[in-house]
């Protein structure tokens, strides 16, 4: 009967109608042993997220040595699709500004900009941090259907959806605090939890690399960077700035300190890092400052922002380069080179944009 009550309780329950439960134990789902998650139906390939982050599901044997870890009532929820009592969690009435990763892989799951209170006694979002960091299976245990939400990536056990939040989604992801772990805004994270340079599915092996690249209006960029030879894909976004969830009018306000920029994915076997640079140097006018042409503000600032010391290191020698060897005659080159913050992609409308307008950019092709 308890194990019952703890479903309903977290499928949707005022906290007026709650039955007063005592912290303690896990409830289990009754979903069986073993779970299929999505980390279980790995099918090799290697995935990056749009903010990113390598969201490839970790093979069966990495998740197993990572859960050992755990402590027995994190084990319970994230393994076994267990439950916390209500209001037992501890991230319940957290309200700090900060990201709530995987208590297992460390993956950015959810961030404080889109918590609210539920008032249902566990943890609540009306989105992800990025969509493709969380999956959704139907769950069917308990004699109803409902949406269990996992880790894209290990497939720890999170909580499960529900179509009753708030606007803009309307969703109210209901979340276990095991699940999770919390990293106050600003606190350095965990390499685990940061945008990262990917080695393949099965570990050996370069697999594919993520760069951010700054340089004026981002249409041009991010049709030029994906003519590359290597180069996977590019993405028009936002970064560097303050704001959370910034879109187009608030970046073109000038207030925010994001900059327009493209997150290029490549294959580091096909295309040197150094190779990136060499074309982003001559598709851009790197010594103006705050401005490309005639698009003019801080957010089309010249700009990289490297994800590892060793694209730091490239970047800089490869501009002290440029400055000695006179490919700029005297002139002061202005690009940043900065450790890179999230990435929000922009809307889909700035994506490929040239492509689907036919219209023309400042940017010539370097290839």
């Amino acid at each position: 009967m308890m194990r019952f009550l703890t479903t309903v309780l977290m499928a949707a329950v005022p906290v007026s109608m709650m039955v007063a439960a005592g912290c303690g134990a896990p409830r289990t789902s009754g979903q069986g042993s073993p779970r299929e998650t999505a980390a279980s139906r790995n099918d090799g390939t290697m995935k990056i997220s749009k903010t990113g982050y390598d969201v490839t599901p970790l093979p069966p044997e990495t998740v197993a040595e990572l859960a050992g870890k755990l402590d027995t009532e994190t084990y319970q929820i994230t393994q076994k699709a267990g439950t916390e009592r209500p209001f037992c969690g501890t991230l319940l009435d957290n309200k700090k500004d900060g990201v709530y990763t995987c208590v297992v892989c460390g993956l950015p799951l959810f961030s404080s900009e889109h918590k609210f209170n539920s008032g249902t006694g566990w943890p609540s979002f009306w989105r992800e941090f990025d969509p493709e960091h969380v999956a959704r299976l139907s769950d069917n245990s308990h004699g109803m259907v409902r949406t269990e939400i996992e880790c894209a990536r290990c497939g720890a056990h999170l909580g499960h959806v529900f179509e009753d939040g708030p606007k803009p989604t309307g969703e109210r992801h209901c979340l276990n605090s095991a699940s999770l772990e919390f990293f106050d805004k600003g606190a350095a994270l965990p390499a685990r939890s940061q945008p990262t340079t990917a080695k393949s599915a099965d570990g050996k092996g370069d697999g594919k690399a993520v760069a951010y690249f700054a340089g004026g209006c981002f249409w041009g960029l991010e049709h030029y960077f994906q003519k590359g030879p290597g180069v996977l894909d590019a993405v028009s976004g936002y970064m560097q700035g303050d704001v959370e969830n910034p879109d187009y009018k608030v970046v073109c306000d000038d207030t925010t300190g994001h900059a327009e920029t493209v997150m290029v994915t490549y294959d580091p076997s096909r295309i040197r890092y150094g190779q990136l640079l060499e074309a982003f140097f001559k598709m851009h006018d790197a010594t103006q400052v705050n401005r490309q042409g005639p698009d003019i503000g801080a957010q089309y600032r010249s700009g990289i922002w490297y994800v590892n010391d060793s694209q730091k290191r490239e970047a800089e020698a490869f501009i002290r380069e440029l400055m000695s060897n006179g490919a700029y005659k005297g002139r002061k080159i202005a690009t940043e080179v900065a450790a890179a913050k999230r990435f929000w992609p922009a809307e889909d409308y700035h994506q490929d944009y040239i492509v689907r307008t036919g219209r023309t950019c400042h940017v010539t092709n370097p290839w």
